[in-house]
């Protein structure tokens, strides 16, 4: 188990730069897809909308109600919703999670800004929140792909 130093370590500016500064950090009016996603152990929220085109994020907007890494992981993303694929984010999901667990590679850009989350892999109890935003995305992404099926 991390001690306090480290706990203390885990919140740093960055991090709390990144909370504090939400892009899309609004839901979107009408949107193609909504999906919420809630993290049991600790209660974050994460509510994402989005518009897809079939190939890529066309509108995105987000309501975070997470802890700081939760809200800084929602950060990164937002950051580099508009004109995501489908691929790009399930592999920043992927290699995010990789990097939690077994203290994987930085993840490939443009998600190399993950990074600032690495000293969170010793926190597993926070890794639902980290993951909470890149999910309801992949999710709402699905719901758009059902909704243009005949």
């Amino acid at each position: 188990m991390p001690d306090d130093s480290e706990l203390i370590a885990l919140y740093s500016g960055q991090i709390l730069a990144l909370a504090a500064d939400i892009p899309h950090a609004e839901l979107l009016e009408t949107p193609m897809a909504e999906v919420r996603k809630r993290a049991p152990l600790c209660g974050s929220n994460v509510a994402v909308g989005l518009d897809y085109d079939g190939e890529k994020i066309t509108r995105f907007g987000m309501d975070v109600k997470a802890c700081a890494l939760g809200q800084a992981s929602a950060s990164i993303l937002g950051a580099q919703a508009l004109g995501l694929t489908e691929a790009q984010v399930l592999a920043a999901r992927d290699q995010l999670k990789a990097l939690l667990k077994a203290d994987g590679a930085t993840p490939d850009t443009p998600f190399e800004g993950y990074e600032v989350l690495r000293p969170a892999r010793g926190f597993k109890n926070r890794h639902a929140s980290i993951m909470l935003a890149l999910e309801a995305t992949l999710t709402a992404i699905t719901e758009t792909k059902k909704m243009a099926q005949p």
